[in-house]
Parts: structure tokens; sequence; C-alpha cells
């Protein structure tokens, strides 16, 4: 009988493979996995409902863990800041509906961070027990954890394109600032058809592509813009 060849450390490679497959992360530049969720929102369908909107779409390792409760807090503190950029937030673990629900009245009812407190998240937060749409968005990394999701960050445009793509490890919490930085630069690149350099920030200058053509190099000359 053929024995299915094992590692060292017990892992069968091709269960190793498949585990990898199924973490595959969505590059940038392809459209982003669809999926159907629960939500604390109710459910929601990715990207029909956010269809126009920009979204950030972002996993945190567990509920009620002390960095996740203060990223939760900042994303929501910038909620309006993320709207007004026509930005929506999804958050996403692979806790229950109901934690999810406690957790959140927790951090509305009994958490201050740098002397704000009645922090109140209103972006759905997607159940995900099954673990199928972190699985989809390659947000299980075996070697980090088999049943947490890393801190992920996925920037998507408004026809469902992955645009950019950030992780942290469970140990650190991510900067809200830089990703709003981040999101304003894609905008702005999309927009104008520009690229923005380092430490860019709103307002910098932006690097201008050079021109294909003589004609638009005339153009780009003669125009007072």
């Amino acid at each position: 009988m053929h024995k299915a060849c094992v590692r060292r450390d017990g892992i069968n490679p091709k269960r190793e493979q498949h585990m990898e497959e199924q973490a595959r992360i969505p590059l940038i530049g392809e459209k982003a996995p669809c999926f159907i969720a629960e939500t604390t929102q109710g459910p929601i369908r990715f990207p029909e409902d956010y269809k126009g909107s920009w979204v950030i779409f972002f996993s945190h390792p567990a509920d009620f863990t002390p960095v996740c409760t203060t990223e939760f807090m900042a994303f929501a503190s910038m909620q309006p800041e993320f709207e007004s950029l026509n930005c929506k937030l999804i958050g996403l673990s692979i806790d229950s509906t109901y934690s999810h629900i406690a957790w959140l009245r927790t951090i509305k009812e009994k958490i201050t961070l740098n002397n704000v407190s009645g922090v109140e998240v209103t972006f759905p937060v997607i159940s995900d027990l099954t673990m199928e749409v972190s699985k989809a968005f390659g947000m299980l990394q075996p070697s980090a954890s088999n049943t947490q999701a890393v801190r992920a960050v996925f920037i998507i445009d408004p026809e469902g394109i992955v645009r950019a793509i950030l992780y942290y490890p469970l140990s650190n919490g991510r900067n809200m600032e830089e990703i709003k930085r981040l999101l304003i630069a894609l905008q702005t690149s999309t927009k104008h058809g520009v690229a923005t350099p380092a430490n860019w920030k709103p307002g910098d200058d932006v690097i201008v592509p050079p021109p294909g053509s003589c004609g638009s190099a005339k153009e780009r000359v003669q125009s007072p813009d």
C-alpha cells in the first residue's frame, strides 16, 4: 500500500498545498471575491451592495482582545472621514454575530481609549464561523494561526477591483491614518492618472507620467493646468 508522504513536522505536503491554495491572496488588480455574509448590520452581498463605493475590508483575529478593540474604536471614530471619501468599512472575524454584538456593546458602554469613550461601531462586522470569506481573501495564514484571521486590509475600488493589500501580524495594530492616506492616494491616482511619491500627503506634489506622444507633450506644455 502506498503511504502518503509526511514531513518531520507531521504535515502532509499535499494537505499543506491544499491549505495554501485555500489561503491564496487575491492579487492587486484582480476582482475581489464575491460573497454573501451575515453581519452585525444584517446580511450583505459583496460587491452588489457596494457598487459605486470604495471599500476598506479588514479582518481581525478575535473579539474582546485588546489590540482589536483599539482598532475598532479607531475605525469607528474615523468612519465619517472615510464616508466623506465615498468609502465604506467592512470588518470580519471568525466569531459569531452574538459575540460581535456583545463585544461592540462592551466597546460603547465600558471602554475608554485616549480619553474617548462611548464609541459606537455602526459598520458591518462579518460573522465568518465557516471561514469561507477568510479563505477566499487569504486572511488565514497557517504559520500564524489556523483559527484566527490575521490583520488584513483590502482597499477595493468602486468597480470591485483590489487596489491595495496590507497585512499586519496578530500582535501589532494598524495605523488608520496611513490607511486613509493610502485611500486618498489611490483615489488621486485614479482620478488624475498620476503617481504619488514617498511620504506623499494630500496636497503634496504628484508625479505626472511622461507623455505618450509628441502631440501629448505639446498639449501638456500649452495647457494652463
